[in-house]
This record gives C-alpha cells, structure tokens and sequence, in this order.
C-alpha cells in the first residue's frame, strides 16, 4: 500500500528522526513482546525498513533522536493512583527491565555519535515529562519523521503531541508495527491523517530526502 503523501519537503538542518523504543524486548528473537509482533513485522518488511529509515536519515544528514520508553525497574507503579493498563503490564511483566538485555537497544538500533537519547518516557507520548521537546528545539527541529513502535500508541501519541507543539509530522507507515492489522489500519488510515502532515512508505521517504 503507497503512502499518503502531502507535501512535504525535508532541510536536513531541521529535521529529525524520531526513532521511539526500538528495545530488543520488542524486535528481537526472544524478545517479551516480539511473539505478539512477529507476523506484522514480517509482513511488513519490519527490520529491514527500520534500518532504511535510519540509512535515510544518517544520509541525509539528519538528527538521529532516540525516544524509548521507560525501563522497568523495582517499585515502578507501585502505589501510583491510575497507572495506565500498559503500564499495569509492563509492571507484571517487567518489560523493557532495566539492566536486561530486553532493556537494551536492538543491535542494529543503537545512538552514534552526535544521536541524541531523550529522557525516558513514562506514559505513551516521548514529550511529557522528558527533555524530547526541548533537545529538538535546542537542535533547530521543526520537521520530524517517526518510526518504531508501537503504531497504534507510542507512535501515535507521540506524533499528536509533535503536531499540538507545532512541528511537522511524518508517519513512516513501514516502519512501525502493532499487534493486529485492525491497530495499523486505525493508527494509518484513520487517525494519522487527523495530525500527520505526511504518511509515507521507507521507498517514499528515501526519494523524498533526496
């Protein structure tokens, strides 16, 4: 399926990759969450896309942004009044734990120099309660491109966000996953295009960076 390209150029000066919890828990064989993601990552082209949109980006000279998600550690949500019902699983689960291998980067997936790693995210969103927002204003961002997962939460929350802060948007549509093509279907068809200024495939992106 192509993507839904709206015009959309790209300076490199000022756009960033946005690549949110690209941990071995969700991408890796042996991974917590990867047997719930294998089938649409295979489908997909998952991987090989992921690192297309990096290739892309380091090419191109773009701002290579990490956005991962909070790792587990012992007494997280304990006590907390409304903890949310991923974080009600990743308390039972200890996904993402801090100090496993679960926890770390995916091999092909992991900062170089001059990368920029945000603070780590509690809820689904990489903006509230991290320094995402003003490392890319330090950095002269206003154009940001997301890609990992999950595409129906982190993804999503996180390109609204962008969006309500006043950057522009791009939804890379082959480069993240959920666990049922119902989710993708909902995160890409029907609610990327209510705060995304571009959905495009890794193909499109790359011709689009030049």
């Amino acid at each position: 399926m192509r993507g839904t390209i709206m015009t959309a150029t790209y300076d490199p000066s000022r756009t960033a990759v946005l690549l949110v919890d690209p941990y071995n828990d969700f991408l890796s064989e042996g991974g917590k969450i990867w047997p719930l993601l294998e089938g649409m990552a295979a489908e997909l082209g998952l991987l090989d896309n992921l690192r297309g949109v990096v290739a892309t980006g380091r090419r191109a000279g773009m701002q290579m942004v990490f956005v991962p998600h909070r790792r587990w550690q012992e007494g997280d949500y304990e006590n907390w009044d409304h903890p949310n019902p991923t974080q009600q699983l990743v308390a039972q689960h200890h996904t993402f734990a801090k100090g496993t291998w679960g926890g770390e980067f995916h091999p092909d997936f992991r900062p170089a120099p001059g990368d920029v790693v945000a603070k780590e995210h509690w809820g689904q969103s990489g903006f509230p309660n991290t320094d995402l927002d003003f490392q890319l204003k330090q950095h002269g961002i206003t154009h940001v491109i997301l890609a990992g997962l999950l595409a129906n939460t982190c993804i999503e929350s996180t390109g609204r966000y962008a969006m309500e802060l006043g950057y522009h948007v791009t939804l890379v549509r082959d480069a993240t996953a959920a666990f049922k093509p119902q989710m993708m279907h909902a995160a890409h068809e029907l609610n990327g295009p209510t705060f995304a200024h571009a959905i495009v495939t890794t193909a499109e992106l790359a011709a689009l960076a030049g």
